[in-house]
């Protein structure tokens, strides 16, 4: 079977250097491009499995290009970079990323974090290929003005689409699966990122701050995830509620 293609974008030609002798000597094929534009012809192209991102590039900086990798694809995107700021991952993650590590993270925890990805890639795949073949009943989550298609990864609210990304929508299964249980940040990571967090619990709280600026518009409807104070994150029981709302609301 051929090995797994990384594409490697990053304006410093020594960096991609560097990076290329690892990918390849974990079995990987490698794919670079020096800038944003040549990075976007090379995915309709070549259909990387993975792509490592830095921040800083001419024509198309990471951010952007970021935005029109996951308009084409949900293929992990990570972002290495030299920059340590809290904001700066903030906005990597916001805009979509995956992952965010720092340039000065040790290869083998970075090899790491790649097998991650890929593993949970693979894993996604498998599991849509499966789906589009299958005839089975729709399979469906419904609350109050939510609807949640687990077969077609298709969630609307109040009959409107909204568009999540890969890691947003497994949150909102997750919860919505298992309404009114309280799950930690580190037990939220490592169902849905499929590892130990290691301390990294901005990613989950990043994460889950984009999933309620979609989910909850208006500050007259129901909340659908709340935040148990010092525990974790839970869905609330919204039929419970809904109709007590009713009842004080008519």
């Amino acid at each position: 079977m051929a090995s797994e293609k990384i594409l490697i974008v990053d304006d410093d030609a020594d960096m991609r250097t560097i990076l290329e002798l690892y990918m390849k000597e974990n079995g990987y094929q490698v794919l670079e491009a020096e800038d944003g534009v040549d990075a976007l012809t090379m995915v309709e192209q070549e259909s990387p499995d993975l792509i490592i991102l830095d921040v800083m590039m001419p024509r198309l900086d990471g951010y952007e290009l970021c935005q029109e990798i996951k308009k084409m694809t949900d293929i992990p995107v990570i972002f290495l970079s030299s920059k340590q700021d809290d904001m700066d991952k903030i906005l990597g993650l916001g805009v979509g990323g995956d992952d965010f590590i720092e340039k000065t993270t040790s290869s083998p925890v970075l090899m790491a974090k790649i097998k991650a990805h890929l593993r949970r890639y693979r894993k996604l795949s498998h599991q849509t290929k499966r789906n589009e073949i299958s005839e089975k009943k729709t399979n469906l989550i419904e609350y109050p003005g939510l609807v949640i298609n687990l077969d077609s990864a298709v969630v609307k609210l109040n009959n409107k689409v909204l568009h999540l990304s890969a890691k947003e929508f497994q949150i909102l299964c997750l919860l919505a699966q298992n309404p009114e249980k309280i799950f930690s940040v580190e037990k939220l990571f490592e169902l849905i990122w499929d590892e130990n967090s290691l301390g990294d619990y901005r990613t989950v709280m990043v994460h889950i701050s984009n999933l309620r600026k979609k989910l909850e518009t208006d500050t007259d409807q129901l909340k659908y995830i709340e935040t148990v104070r010092g525990i974790g994150y839970k869905f609330n029981r919204i039929e419970e509620q809904n109709a007590e709302h009713s009842r004080l609301n008519p």
